[in-house]
């Protein structure tokens, strides 16, 4: 089996490259005006909490040096919290604390972070370390995700999260994101997570793959990734495709989670989604995209257009 296909076997498969990404779709649907409503994850929850979509609780906001201090006041009593820059991208400079345990933070794997590593953490995350174009940031407090246990044994000391891409509305491509040891815990595509395509009807796993190569088991945990099947799907098509009419982007990126008592929550919108959604899905989303776009008549609602990808944009299993 070859590793390489050639650029025009990629067009005729309908594979949406970079170059065509940012000039037909995001440069011609996406206005530069409203993408501070995404690039900065405290007005994107602020958004969100007006337009009724449930986000992760947001414990409080560093703004300035001083106030990192204030950290272990703010998660007095939780049992585990989130640290993550406002501007910040691709999952940089999120720092995780799964247990707390006398005034001690551990990280997922166990390891410790000792109040100086936080203390500069946060530091890092308002000099603009991880925030887009290097600029001053904010740190976000926010309170820790409640895993749900229908995904036991397909995550690997992290949360999954499903990405969805949405264009004009409609969600027209779906994938899981699953952390493992190699992605150190993050549903981090490029640091080794695996993604698995998901069908836009039912929510049901179709492929998978890790480093950009197929799998048909989690690799630490030896899951069967065909057996995966998203609850609360229809929650969050819609959830997806409100997103459009909130934050006025044609073409983005919806990252959400399940928590096992709250359900889907959105995470973050994004204005510049990844390509390597088509390679979870061992299809290209050009078609999709085309068919979208030649759509005629008024806007549908929410559930109209959910119901229209449902209808148009299911898959068949590729295990």
């Amino acid at each position: 089996m070859k590793n390489y296909a050639w650029p025009w076997e990629l067009r005729r498969n309908g594979v949406l490259n970079m170059n065509k990404r940012n000039i037909d779709y995001i440069g011609k649907y996406n206005q530069r005006k409203f993408y501070k409503r995404v690039d900065d994850k405290l007005i994107t929850k602020q958004l969100a909490l007006a337009n009724d979509i449930a986000v992760p609780d947001l414990i409080g906001v560093v703004e300035e040096q001083h106030k990192i201090n204030e950290i272990p006041q703010m998660v007095l009593g939780r049992t585990g919290f989130v640290i993550k820059p406002a501007k910040g991208s691709g999952g940089k400079g999120i720092l995780v604390i799964t247990h707390v345990e006398n005034g001690r933070y551990y990280k997922p794997n166990g390891d410790e972070v000792t109040p100086n590593e936080v203390y500069r953490h946060v530091s890092n995350i308002l000099s603009g370390l991880f925030s887009l174009g290097g600029i001053p940031d904010v740190g976000l407090v926010e309170g820790l995700i409640e895993f749900d246990p229908i995904f036991d044994g397909f995550s690997y000391e992290g949360v999954p999260d499903i990405r969805l891409i949405v264009f004009k509305g409609y969600p027209v491509m779906g994938m899981l994101r699953c952390s493992t040891a190699a992605s150190d815990g993050k549903a981090n595509l490029h640091q080794g997570a695996v993604g698995v395509g998901l069908d836009i009807a039912t929510g049901k796993s179709l492929y998978a793959v890790q480093f950009d190569k197929p799998v048909l088991r989690h690799p630490d945990t030896n899951y069967e990734l065909s057996q995966i099947q998203v609850p609360n799907w229809d929650v969050l098509l819609h959830t997806a495709s409100s997103a459009y009419e909130m934050c006025e982007l044609g073409y983005l990126g919806t990252d959400m989670v399940l928590d096992k008592v709250r359900g889907p929550l959105l995470l973050e919108l994004n204005a510049r989604p990844g390509l390597a959604i088509q390679t979870a899905n061992g299809k290209g989303i050009l078609d999709r995209l085309k068919h979208v776009e030649s759509l005629k008549g008024p806007t549908l609602s929410v559930e109209e257009r959910v119901a229209y990808a449902k209808k148009h944009f299911c898959s068949n299993p590729n295990f």
